[in-house]
């Protein structure tokens, strides 16, 4: 039973959760209208966007009409001078879309579009910006070294087949993440190199054929290669993700490169600042996989190879040998003119 005053101090209580209440219903309805208002400020700012592109798309061709109609001779240096700084000004106003952009809602992708629907991925702030991709570099950081772990586990521990292909799911799971991830990211303003995505996608499929490839001599022959080449592959990834964080820290501070840019597999310009040790252990792995890709197309050509995944496998180390190698070639070919032509002009 409850006394007389403890059955007011209930009905105080409830009052107060009343007041409460209807303070929450005014703040949630407030909440709405502003969600309504951002959501026609989103449309109108994309839609302003769209409009200023095509207009600045039209201007950039008739100007370089002008400049094939018109001799350079013909034309004064006042109009000359006019005309690159209306391209320069041009050239700023996408960099700046682009920044704009992050923010605002875009369609996905069509890998996101099969993966998630037409859900909305953009990250409306700053804050969620970095905390998505601070997750995004913690989580490549602790894959890798599970991944270096369990490849160590399976080459010098273990020799099952079971454990191997548990190792092959973590990997087909670990980079079907990263794709997925990383193309949520660029729709939020990270400047992610196209061959980096997609070498995330051979990488998938490699895995998913060496889960698939059936227990037998020719699987036992690669095995020991494949996984050592993993264990590997695992070492160098760690050190690059401490090098590479460790760089784009310190041009984040000088205002060099972007808050949204990320580590990523290979050699990077910008990793010039600083030593470059990691291009000798790239430059191994990747003639590793060459040299996995021929022994996988030998095996292919003896007698009893019956088995599709061992020419499949051979293929996709060729591909990814070929476009990390020409990768970095060019990212190293490109700083080595750039800094030419700095000396030449000093």
């Amino acid at each position: 039973m409850f006394s007389p005053k403890d059955l007011s101090e209930c009905f105080r209580e409830w009052d107060d959760l009343e007041k409460d209440y209807q303070h929450i219903q005014d703040t949630h309805r407030l909440y709405k209208q502003k969600l309504e208002e951002v959501t026609k400020l989103q449309n109108s700012c994309s839609s302003a966007i769209a409009r200023q592109r095509k207009k600045l798309k039209e201007l950039t061709l008739s100007l370089k009409g002008c400049k094939e109609n018109s001799p350079t001779s013909n034309l004064s240096p006042e109009e000359m001078e006019s005309i690159a700084g209306m391209q320069e000004s041009i050239k700023d106003k996408t960099n700046v879309f682009f920044e704009m952009e992050a923010f605002l809602p875009k369609k996905n992708g069509l890998y996101l579009t099969l993966v998630l629907g037409n859900v909305n991925v953009t990250l409306l702030n700053k804050q969620a910006k970095f905390a998505y991709k601070d997750e995004y570099e913690k989580f490549k950081l602790i894959l890798t070294v599970i991944l270096f772990v369990f490849s160590f586990t399976c080459r010098f521990l273990f020799s099952y087949r079971v454990l191997d292909a548990l190792f092959n799911f973590l990997l087909v799971w670990y980079y079907c993440t990263l794709t997925i991830r990383e193309s949520i990211l660029i729709s939020n303003g990270s400047r992610i190199k196209g061959w980096w995505v997609f070498h995330h996608y051979i990488s998938t499929f490699l895995s998913g054929v060496m889960l698939t490839w059936p227990d037998g001599a020719l699987y036992q022959m690669f095995r020991n290669q494949f996984l050592s080449y993993n264990l590997y592959q695992s070492f160098v990834q760690f050190l690059q993700y401490y090098y590479q964080s460790g760089c784009l820290y310190r041009l984040r501070a000088l205002g060099e490169r972007h808050t949204m840019d990320l580590t990523v597999e290979g050699f990077q310009s910008w990793m010039w600042r600083g030593l470059t040790f990691l291009l000798p252990f790239l430059y191994f792995g990747q003639f590793w996989q060459l040299y996995n890709s021929m022994t996988l197309f030998r095996m292919s050509q003896l007698p009893e190879c019956k088995e599709w995944q061992v020419l499949m496998c051979s293929c996709s180390y060729m591909v990814l040998f070929m476009g990390n190698l020409y990768t970095t070639l060019r990212v190293v070919y490109q700083k080595y003119v750039n800094n030419a032509d700095k000396s030449k002009t000093v």
